[in-house]
């Protein structure tokens, strides 16, 4: 009887150890969905068989634990990955968004004169229609050819008049372009020349007439700036449009990044009477880069 007793205890063992190994297989095996199941997505229920106690609330029984336990796992792996790349791509963007933005530099011409070469920065960002007008006269050719016509030391040497392509004309500094239109380099809208080559004021940036920057020549009158200008050799502010101690209108537009020496020596040379020259100076070429 003692040896029955025994047999009997180990075929329980064997028989217990038997289902729990089949319980824990079970867990880890995908059971096909019911129509109810298809419709919560990848939830999947304790299998009712293999259910060895009431299920209360968030739990099952022994192999419902355990395949909770490894479901619960396995959504928290993908959780944990989820979240990764979630926060990784939240960096990347953080990345992007912290980094400078390029912004568009100025265009700059590089201008080849019969004395030698200087650059200048057109402030396309703040002065716009002037610039525009400037970059397109550049750009076909307009200035190439012509001298500087009035220069005056420790004030300005002034360029642009189409007439002084013959450096002794009696009409140097009484000419312009002629009547057209052309492109704001901003992408605004279209500007336009007058009958007398005239472009608006443009009274926006208050940019002074300082050591070497460029500004609009005109007749005194408004909206008589056409395609000459002068560039600065002094400290001219009374010419600032915005200061009021003189009549004088005239706005800035871009400024001598390389070569200034050459301004000043182009604004000491010997002239005549009327500040011309006597060695005619002449700008052989411009090239505008960055437009």
């Amino acid at each position: 009887s003692s040896r029955l007793g025994s047999t009997i205890r180990n075929f329980g063992t064997w028989v217990s150890w038997a289902i729990l190994a089949a319980t824990q297989m079970t867990s880890f095996v995908s059971f096909p969905k019911t129509a109810t199941e298809s419709s919560l997505g990848n939830q999947v229920k304790c299998p009712v068989s293999l259910v060895s106690q009431p299920v209360g609330p968030g739990r099952c029984g022994q192999s419902g634990l355990t395949l909770q336990l490894a479901l619960g796992a396995l959504a928290a792996g993908a959780a944990s990955t989820f979240a990764r790349r979630q926060t990784s791509g939240r960096g990347r963007a953080g990345r992007a968004a912290a980094r400078p933005v390029a912004c568009r530099a100025n265009p700059v011409a590089t201008c080849e004169t019969s004395m030698g070469t200087f650059k200048v920065e057109l402030f396309l960002d703040q002065m716009p229609l002037t610039a525009s007008n400037w970059i397109d006269l550049a750009k076909t050719g307009f200035y190439d050819g012509i001298h500087f016509h009035r220069v005056i030391p420790n004030f300005m040497c002034q360029f642009g008049c189409p007439y002084a392509k013959d450096p002794k004309s009696p009409r140097a500094g009484t000419g312009g372009p002629t009547e057209g239109s052309f492109e704001i380099l901003d992408g605004s809208r279209k500007a336009f020349r007058d009958a007398g080559g005239n472009i608006e004021d443009e009274f926006t940036a208050q940019l002074g007439n300082e050591p070497g920057t460029l500004s609009m020549a005109n007749t005194g009158a408004p909206n008589s700036g056409g395609s000459q200008f002068f560039i600065n050799v002094n400290n001219n502010s009374f010419l600032n449009w915005y200061d009021r101690s003189t009549p004088s209108a005239h706005p800035v537009f871009g400024k001598v990044v390389e070569g200034y020496d050459l301004i000043e020596k182009i604004s000491k040379v010997p002239t005549d009477a009327r500040d011309c020259p006597q060695d005619p100076v002449k700008m052989v070429k411009i090239t505008v880069e960055g437009v």
